[in-house]
């Protein structure tokens, strides 16, 4: 006797699956979306790639290509109770600290973006009449605010998180109280 693939199971299988593809996609053209409209920063462009890298011996030289010099003090072996001073030069300091900052720029962009495009997309599936679609874009709009939050959290002031809490927290709950408060 051949099993009866027809149950009742199916659909409700089928539904979970769309569910769950709408979810994963809506989130997939929020992110590219957002790719297109702010520009990451490249690591080369702000430390160029070199060929050939010349060691930098001095503090003066290294301070003039925008370096961090550090000293350290060693044992000198061969004369005992004395210390050599040895410095060394991470020559791409400042622009590190240059994209450091122009990372956190964009990942701040990057959040607040995908933070309101979480909660329109919660908004709009607590308004849309279809089930399917309404759980899809509730759950896409979780999916959105906990990838935002991932992406920028640890970057985050304080203020920003509790800002950022309280307002979703207030739509959240100005949504529950709209929509099921009957």
């Amino acid at each position: 006797m051949e099993p009866n693939i027809n149950n009742q199971k199916q659909p409700n299988f089928v539904k979970v699956s769309i569910i769950i593809a709408i979810v994963i996609v809506m989130n997939l053209f929020f992110n590219y979306a957002v790719s297109l409209v702010y520009m990451e920063p490249v690591f080369d462009a702000y430390v160029k790639p070199t060929q050939v890298v010349e060691a930098i011996k001095t503090k003066d030289q290294c301070i003039s290509v925008g370096g961090q010099w550090s000293e350290n003090a060693y044992p000198n072996p061969d004369i005992k109770g004395k210390t050599e001073v040895q410095g060394y030069c991470d020559e791409n300091y400042t622009k590190q600290l240059n994209y450091n900052s122009a990372r956190k720029v964009y990942e701040k962009k990057v959040f607040i973006t995908l933070i309101v495009l979480g909660i329109v997309s919660l908004i709009a599936g607590g308004f849309i009449a279809i089930s399917i679609l309404s759980i899809a874009f509730a759950w896409g709009g979780v999916l959105s605010l906990i990838v935002a939050s991932m992406r920028y959290w640890s970057q985050a002031d304080n203020l920003a998180k509790v800002v950022t809490l309280a307002l979703a927290l207030g739509i959240l709950i100005w949504l529950a109280i709209k929509k099921f408060n009957k």
